[in-house]
């Protein structure tokens, strides 16, 4: 079964006021589109959005790799694969439909190995080496502020890269890294930039030589003051580090550059990804102020998890009120000693009283949902509700994929 033929109709939710549709559908269809960006805060259901996304691009006829930065290997888990690495692997199961050419390959972010691929593509052996057994070089490509984020920019330009040269794939989808904020993915390049030409270590590289020479004192008081603190070994290999390191920032620079022209281009789409709740529409909307601030183009907005409307027409107060009186009437009958009517209407008013905070939560949930389309009026939306178990294989990712695109 495709993508296509599935049946299933997945329970009604609310859907902000004013917020126009989008339509996941056209996006993957489109040939022109070839790489979208699944982006928002941690924990709004970034890496199940992309991977139902990829599922069902190749199962509607594209070539796609789907790119994700998930600590919780969940991924690997749901498309069927025993392990995910840095390398692109094929998901079986995907099923294209119509007899295209739609197949699917997924990977997870080693940014580690990502990190040791640039330095081993710019310099030449023995540098490569020097470098990656320097223990700045280790710290520095495992566990520096940004250095997942750059990296998982650096791996979609190899990706991008590899797609024109190669064919073998016409759609890229990125799960961007679990950080604290959204913000991060677009602002490690320059973040890592930035360390790698700071004061402090042009102040480490400076020549003792020519108009440099009149800093020699200065710096020898810092070198000083340095090796009491560090120890002359660790001095050396900071410095031995930077200098290696040096011959490749502007390859460092320039990659980050064109990858952040590639976001910026016609061909990308930005989907950011919420819950409704405050805190995570409130980072949407800095990600989408920053998108058009930026000039990259943004597809829409996606809000997981949303809470299915309850059947039935009673709004939260006529459920309460309902509920109050057959509450009223449980006591009479029981002065009765009528306990089956009792207990009756006891249920009843249970009942009634949990459709009322139904009621209230979906009430509550498109209240927000609502203020963020009215403070963005141009996001198209998209609405899924959430699931009553985990996502754990393909049929789960295509359910999901149903749901984005089923929005009535």
């Amino acid at each position: 079964m495709n993508a296509r033929s599935a049946t299933r109709v997945g329970p009604l939710v609310a859907r902000p006021e004013g917020a126009p549709r989008l339509d996941v559908d056209a996006l993957l269809q489109d040939r022109s589109t070839n790489i979208i960006v699944c982006c928002g805060s941690g924990g709004v259901g970034k890496t199940t959005t992309s991977a139902a996304l990829a599922l069902r691009a190749a199962e509607q006829g594209r070539k796609v790799v789907v790119l994700t930065i998930d600590p919780a290997r969940r991924l690997a888990q749901s498309m069927g694969i025993e392990r995910l690495d840095n390398t692109p692997r094929p998901v079986p199961g995907v099923h294209a439909g119509n007899g295209s050419a739609g197949s699917l390959d997924a990977m997870m972010l080693d940014m580690k190995r990502t990190f040791d691929e640039v330095v081993e593509s710019q310099a030449s052996p023995e540098k490569a080496q020097q470098i990656l057994s320097n223990p700045f070089y280790v710290a520095l490509s495992s566990s520096f502020a940004g250095t997942q984020e750059y990296m998982a920019m650096e791996k979609l330009g190899q990706l991008h890269a590899d797609a024109l040269a190669s064919g073998r794939w016409d759609l890229i989808v990125v799960d961007t890294p679990p950080s604290r904020s959204a913000l991060d993915f677009l602002d490690a390049p320059e973040r890592l930039s930035s360390f790698l030409d700071g004061r402090f270590i042009r102040l480490l590289l400076a020549p003792a030589r020519g108009p440099a020479r009149l800093m020699t004192a200065g710096l020898g008081v810092v070198t000083s003051a340095l090796t009491k603190l560090l120890g002359g070994q660790v001095l050396r290999d900071l410095q031995t580090f930077i200098a290696a390191l040096d011959s490749l920032f502007g390859g460092f620079r320039q990659r980050a550059q064109k990858t952040y022209r590639l976001l910026q281009a016609s061909g990308t789409a930005f989907l950011v990804i919420a819950a409704p709740e405050p805190d995570a529409l409130r980072e949407a909307a800095y990600f989408v102020e920053r998108l058009n601030e930026e000039r990259m183009p943004l597809a829409g907005l996606v809000v997981n998890r949303a809470s299915p409307m309850p059947k039935g027409r009673l709004s939260a107060e006529q459920a309460l009120a309902a509920a109050e009186r057959l509450g009223e009437e449980s006591a009479e009958d029981s002065s009765d000693t009528d306990a089956p009517a009792s207990e009756t209407a006891g249920l009843t008013a249970g009942l009634l009283r949990l459709h009322a905070d139904r009621r209230r939560i979906v009430t509550r949930e498109t209240r927000l949902s609502s203020r963020f389309s009215a403070a963005h009026p141009d996001v198209p939306t998209a609405v899924v509700p959430a699931l009553s178990t985990d996502v754990h294989d393909l049929d789960g990712l295509r359910r999901v994929g149903e749901l984005l695109s089923r929005q009535d």
